[in-house]
């Protein structure tokens, strides 16, 4: 039995205390101390023999009259004077045969904290923290846990002692918890802020989320005595930032090309699975073809599928396929949606309901098949109009839709709206320009018989349209034939019509049978006019796409001679032509430099070559030999082989198997590619005799003429064309100089051409009655298709074609 004012030491009493140092001591029913104890000596300085016997409000000042428990704060006084604050609890005790005592057990409050001393303070901070806490044992049982987290998971404490994390809470993730608890158990690094998720009793309905960290529990010893856990509801905060995740990632992933139905797919791709199991695009076929959507209230919409996306593989829900009309009911909730132009909500979808639209047999089987339990229809509003509707649903094993659910799918549906109406715009204008282009592209036909033509055209599909690339095959007169290829600058409908009025200025040169060089300096000083034509303008801007596209334009201009089998050639800024011989042999021509058109600074040349019969001519854009993945050289050789594999095939099939070389993908520029093959016209299609500058050949020249025609089966033009030969030969002579020289060509039309050595051209005028002459070029005017002059190197040719069967027209 311990004596009274002595202490009996315990093991490890020396040591330093894991929780704070408890004092104790009695006093008698008269209040005078009767047990003293060594913390009570080390805390008042007073020895147990000074101290018992004395009044215990000698060293504790405590409240008057205490008959019962009490505890609370109260003031010490130490041995030197000095007040000591101190955490008192004074408990009266009644012995068995009715000896009474009090004691007094008191925690030293001087430079200590409240939180270390006082347990029920602490108990509640534990206990009502916004924070759920539990303590699991080493073998991860839970010891014990606070309301806050029986609150959060719905489970309670009496549930949950002595149980597993995986007995407690299966919905929850228990074996990743388990996983991260045994984690910090066994190395003791704490594992801060894991999230997960999955459902508890307290919201079985709904996901939450939950942010927790584990650390060990060790004893002053290092004795691991458990592991806790303290964790807290984030599903208001992640669904924030999963609202703002899915905005984000529809901002950057949405309408990153201006396709209508990419984009379409893009916004089902972004909405499942992060805002429904299932989504669909349906639109107006009127936005498919880039025109504006059906104004006013539409009560059946006529929409087609778009898009569509599911969790699962294939999407088995659809009604319908990509493509295909929707088919929405008049009382169904898309319907409705569009007609009113706001959206439509339904938490619970019940195909059994009063609600359910009569119609939809098909779709009523796949909200039963597939357990589609909530829906929203959103209409897809851009600018004011509504373009069609996207429909969202979820089906078993997610949540139902919310009301805070419909303002996010509106900004989330909204944000694609503006994409898709861009796209729609971005095709109305694309096709209107490609549509323009290819109506001011020339209808290709072979170039009589003497040149064999194909060509292919492929728009570029970039952000901003058709480009203005161009080709055409311009018949000249003695039966050659001019190619011409060509492109401006920019794309869209400037570059278009830049293209056309280019297209047309070469062709009406052409006409004028100006020789390659001279017609691109006249081209040259055409563009500049058209330049300062725009910077006159007071309503054009300064960067006028017009002015802008025809200013750097490029061209490559050559024309070809079957009788003397030439071609001369020449170019402004543009690539020369891929020249194949009938054995496959593949040269780029070598042309002299030119500049690109409206710059005015440097002269223009041409270069002569002869082309054996059965040669290829191949011209094309640098959209067909440069692309993002390949330099012009690469092209080259790419389209030098393709040329030498097929020379004396279909040219349709030569270009067909040319535009399936090109780069797979959305094509950044325009390519056009003109194919030609040469053909000759021999000795039994051309005669000539050259005359002397005397009146008495015109005779000749006619008995000339007259006797090949017989040769050739070509009588019914006889006539005419004694005439035709009579008065440009008395021309030559009368007005031209030596040499003279008489060609009758036959082609597809019959040509006659009168050379002489003089550069004064003949003028058509019309003869008054009492004229004497003057008549004879306006006669030549009636009777032949057409006429007109050219000029050579040394002197000039005038000529008149006649088609046989034709019925000339006397004017008379």
């Amino acid at each position: 039995m311990d004596t009274p004012g002595t202490d009996r030491p315990s093991p490890g009493a020396d040591a330093p205390a894991d929780l704070a140092e408890v004092v104790a001591l009695a006093a008698d029913p008269a209040g005078r101390v009767s047990w003293w104890s060594r913390q009570a000596e080390r805390l008042f300085g007073h020895p147990a023999a000074s101290a018992v016997g004395r009044p215990l409000t000698d060293f504790v000042a405590l409240p008057e009259g205490l008959a019962e428990d009490w505890t609370g704060p109260a003031e010490g006084r130490h041995r030197d004077g000095r007040s000591i604050p101190l955490g008192v609890r004074v408990t009266p005790l009644e012995g068995p045969g009715g000896d009474r005592c009090t004691v007094v057990s008191a925690i030293g409050l001087e430079g200590a904290p409240w939180w270390t001393v006082s347990r029920s303070v602490l108990d509640r901070f534990l206990t009502e923290l916004p924070y759920g806490i539990a303590v699991l044992d080493a073998d991860l049982r839970y010891v014990w846990l606070n309301r806050t987290l029986e609150r959060m998971a719905g489970v309670p404490q009496a549930d949950r002692l002595g149980r597993r994390v995986t007995e407690v809470l299966p919905g929850l993730q228990p074996e990743a918890m388990e996983a991260q608890l045994r984690h910090a158990l066994v190395t003791g690094e704490p594992v801060l802020g894991f999230e997960y998720r999955g459902h508890t009793p307290a919201d079985a309905e709904r996901e939450r989320v939950y942010a927790t960290s584990f650390f060990r529990l060790d004893d002053r010893d290092g004795r691991v005595l458990g592991v806790c856990y303290m964790g807290t509801d984030v599903t208001e905060r992640q669904r924030a930032q999963d609202r703002l995740s899915l905005l984000t990632d529809s901002g950057a992933r949405i309408g990153r090309s201006l396709d209508l139905t990419r984009t379409a797919e893009e916004l089902t791709a972004c909405g499942v699975p992060a805002l429904a199991d299932f989504v669909s695009v349906d639109l107006f076929p009127e936005v498919l073809r880039g025109e504006e959507p059906p104004a006013g209230q539409v009560r059946v919409p006529t929409l087609v599928r778009v898009a569509h996306r599911s969790v699962r593989a294939g999407t088995p829900e659809a009604a319908v396929a990509v493509g295909e009309p929707s088919g929405f009911t008049a009382d169904s909730p898309v319907a409705r949606c569009v007609a009113g132009g706001t959206p439509v909500f339904q938490a619970v979808v019940d195909p059994d309901g009063d609600g359910w639209p009569s119609g939809e047999v098909v779709r009523s089987e796949r909200v039963r098949e597939f357990g589609l339990r909530s829906a929203m229809a959103v209409p897809i509003l851009a600018r004011g109009t509504c373009l069609g509707v996207a429909l969202l649903l979820r089906g078993e094993g997610s949540e139902r839709f919310e009301a805070a659910d419909l303002p996010l799918a509106e900004e989330f549906v909204g944000r694609a709206a503006l994409a898709l109406d861009n796209a729609r715009r971005y095709f109305r204008e694309r096709l209107a320009s490609v549509t323009l282009q290819r109506s001011l592209l020339p209808k290709l036909a072979d170039g009589a018989t003497t040149m064999e033509v194909a060509a292919r055209y492929r728009p570029a599909s970039g952000p901003g349209g058709a480009g203005g690339d161009w080709f055409d095959v311009i018949p000249l007169s003695g039966a050659r034939v001019a190619l011409v290829v060509g492109d401006v600058v920019g794309h869209g409908l400037a570059a278009a019509a830049a293209m056309g009025r280019l297209r047309m200025a070469v062709r009406t040169l052409a006409g004028t049978d100006l020789p390659p060089e001279e017609l691109l300096a006249h081209l040259d000083d055409l563009v500049l006019r058209l330049i300062e034509e725009e910077a006159l303008d007071p309503a054009a801007a300064d960067d006028s796409p017009a002015a802008a596209a025809v200013l750097g334009a490029r061209c490559l201009y050559l024309v070809y001679d079957p009788v003397d089998r030439s071609c001369v050639m020449a170019r402004a800024g543009h690539p020369g032509p891929a020249l194949v011989t009938p054995e496959g042999t593949v040269t780029f021509a070598e042309l002299p430099g030119g500049p690109p058109l409206g710059l005015g600074s440097l002269p223009f040349e041409s270069h002569r070559t002869t082309l054996p019969e059965g040669s290829l001519i191949a011209l094309c854009t640098d959209g067909l030999l440069a692309g993002p993945d390949r330099d012009p050289e690469a092209g080259q050789r790419v389209l030098g082989e393709l040329l030498a594999a097929g020379p004396g095939g279909a040219l349709d099939e030569l270009c067909e198997r040319v535009m399936a070389a090109l780069p797979p993908g959305p094509a950044a520029d325009d390519a056009a590619l003109l194919v030609a093959r040469t053909h000759v016209l021999g000795p039994d299609k051309v005669a000539s005799w050259d005359l002397p500058a005397d009146p008495a050949a015109v005779s000749r020249a006619r008995g000339f003429a007259s006797r090949t025609l017989g040769q050739w089966g070509l009588e019914e033009l006889e006539f005419t064309t004694e005439l035709v030969v009579s008065e440009l030969v008395t021309n030559a002579i009368r007005y031209g100089a030596e040499p003279i020289r008489l060609r009758l060509i036959h082609d597809t039309a019959l040509i006659c051409e009168v050379f002489d050595g003089s550069s004064t051209a003949p003028r058509l005028r019309h003869a008054r009655i009492t004229d004497e002459g003057g008549r004879g070029l306006f006669m030549i005017a009636q009777m032949t298709r057409r006429w007109g002059t050219r000029y050579t190197d040394r002197g000039k040719v005038i000529w008149a074609e006649q088609m046989p069967g034709a019925v000339p027209d006397w004017g008379i």
